[in-house]
C-alpha cells in the first residue's frame, strides 16, 4: 500500500488514529462498520510493512494482508448504514462480495500467498481461477456498494477510491511507487466527515 516499510508504518499509524476517532464519534450502532474502515486500512499497512521486512515471498504477513483485503467489510457496512430506501440495490454488491470472498478464501486456504518486491511496489499473488472475473467482482462489491449508496458522502468516497484504484494500478504497473496509502489517508478523512455528519436516530441507539 506504500512505497516502503517505513512509509507503511507511518501512514498506517496516522490512518488508524483517524479510525479510532471515527469509532469514538459513532452515533448510530449500524454505522460502526463504515466508521471502522479507516481502522482496518490503518492495520493493513503495518502488516504490509512486515511483508517489506521479509523481502516478499510466502509469509504469514502476506497471508494476513490478503485476508484483511477480503471484499466483505465495505458492502456489509454500507448496507447496514444505508437508509431503508437505498438498501434494496445494495444487496447486489453484498451478494457479489460474499461470492468473491468465498472464492478468495478457498484459494487462501488451499494455496500460498506470494509477495514480490518490485522496486518501490509489492505484487501479491493468489492462485485464483478466472482472475479477471474475480477482480471485477471485487471492485463491484467494494466500489459499487459505495457508489450505489444513497448517502452523498459515501458516493464521494466511492469516486475518490475508484480514482485512486486507477491511479495506483497505473503506477504499480510501471513499478514506480505504491501510493494507495495516500488514498487511504484521504478516505479516512472522508469517513471522519461522514461520521460527523450523521445524526442519531431514535431507533439506532
Amino acid at each position: 500500500m506504500c512505497w516502503s516499510a517505513t512509509a507503511d508504518l507511518v501512514a498506517g499509524t496516522a490512518v488508524a488514529a483517524v479510525g479510532l476517532v471515527c469509532v469514538a464519534r459513532v452515533r448510530r450502532a449500524r454505522d460502526l462498520l463504515v466508521a471502522a474502515l479507516p481502522l482496518l486500512l490503518g492495520v493493513h499497512q503495518p502488516v504490509e510493512a512486515a511483508v517489506w521486512d521479509a523481502g516478499g515471498g510466502c509469509s504469514p504477513a502476506a497471508t494476513a494482508w490478503a485476508v484483511i483485503a477480503l471484499p466483505v467489510w465495505v458492502p456489509v457496512g454500507v448496507l447496514l448504514a444505508a437508509a431503508p430506501g437505498a438498501r434494496r440495490r445494495l444487496w447486489a454488491p453484498l451478494g457479489v462480495g460474499l461470492a468473491t470472498a468465498a472464492v478468495l478464501a478457498y484459494a487462501l486456504a488451499t494455496g500460498p500467498v506470494t509477495a514480490e518486491v518490485r522496486g518501490r511496489t509489492i505484487g501479491y499473488g493468489v492462485n485464483v481461477p478466472w482472475m479477471p472475473l474475480v477482480l471485477a467482482g471485487y471492485l463491484f462489491a467494494t466500489l459499487g456498494a459505495l457508489l450505489l449508496a444513497g448517502d452523498r458522502r459515501l458516493r464521494t468516497l466511492g469516486v475518490v477510491l475508484a480514482a485512486g484504484a486507477l491511479a495506483c494500478s497505473a503506477l504499480w504497473r510501471l513499478e514506480f511507487a505504491s501510493t494507495w496509502c495516500a488514498f487511504a489517508a484521504v478516505a479516512s478523512l472522508l469517513v471522519l466527515g461522514w461520521v460527523g455528519g450523521r445524526e442519531p436516530a431514535a431507533g439506532d441507539r
